[in-house]
């Protein structure tokens, strides 16, 4: 997962949140995406980009490079002591969906909605290497790529390796972060690929899928956090006859 999603504590990290959670609630709530499975690519420590989707699917399969953030969300999935808060979140999108009251309907609802846990690697031609999934209905991939991928041509293997693991006229739901170099964590910096809003819509094109829309926000992270240019939050579409 990119820049700390996990700790949005800052007014420009609390935006960014809430700009990927009103896209993933028009997305999957009233934006017509829905199915049996829906594949989380990069999950990060975090749950917040599968509140919505939890009401269309009947199945979530969350995935990550580390074991580390694997196990962050096993903590919150299993209700463990120290796992991470996310109530004011899951309320959030409560109230866009119209009853803030049911937000622990709906975190019960995501913890059974989320089957496994897998390992990825999004730079491999089967990212989810030897597990055994059905295609899927949907993959999902925010906060990552960007941060997976050293260069363009990464990114844009990485984008066709996605759409393998779609079921035909299946959908690929994306945020990333534009015009990135970096983030830091603690005193540590890492690494982020710069990308503009035509290289995301071109290598999702160049995969065989129809951009549905691609919606660009100015909104940037704190600059003490990481550089970067905006957001950008794209879906696609498979092509039917893929």
């Amino acid at each position: 997962m990119s820049p700390a999603t996990a700790d949005p504590g800052t007014v420009a990290e609390n935006e960014i949140l809430k700009f990927n959670l009103k896209n993933l609630f028009q997305t999957f709530s009233s934006g017509g995406v829905g199915g049996d499975i829906l594949i989380d690519i990069g999950t990060g420590p975090t749950i917040y980009q599968l509140l919505s989707a939890c009401e269309v699917f009947r199945e979530i399969i969350v995935s990550d490079y580390t074991d580390q953030n694997l196990r962050e969300v096993e903590k919150w999935l299993k209700e463990e002591p120290g796992a991470y808060d996310w109530s004011p979140a899951v309320q959030y999108v409560c109230e866009l969906e119209g009853d803030r009251s049911r937000w622990q309907e709906k975190e019960a609802r995501l913890r059974r909605t989320v089957t496994r846990l897998l390992k990825c690697d999004v730079t491999e031609p089967h990212p989810l290497g030897p597990a055994q999934v059905l295609p899927a209905d949907c993959v999902l991939t925010l906060l990552a790529l960007e941060c997976a991928c050293h260069d363009v041509d990464t990114y844009r293997a990485a984008i066709r390796n996605l759409v393998s693991l779609l079921k035909p006229g299946g959908y690929l739901v994306t945020a990333v972060t534009l015009g990135f170099q970096g983030y830091i964590v603690g005193n540590k910096n890492f690494f982020g690929l710069h990308l503009e809003k035509e290289t995301v819509e071109k290598a999702l094109q160049d995969a065989g899928c129809q951009v549905l829309r691609c919606q660009h926000s100015p909104i940037s992270y704190t600059e003490t956090f990481c550089i970067s240019k905006g957001m950008c939050f794209a879906v696609a579409r498979k092509s039917p006859s893929a």
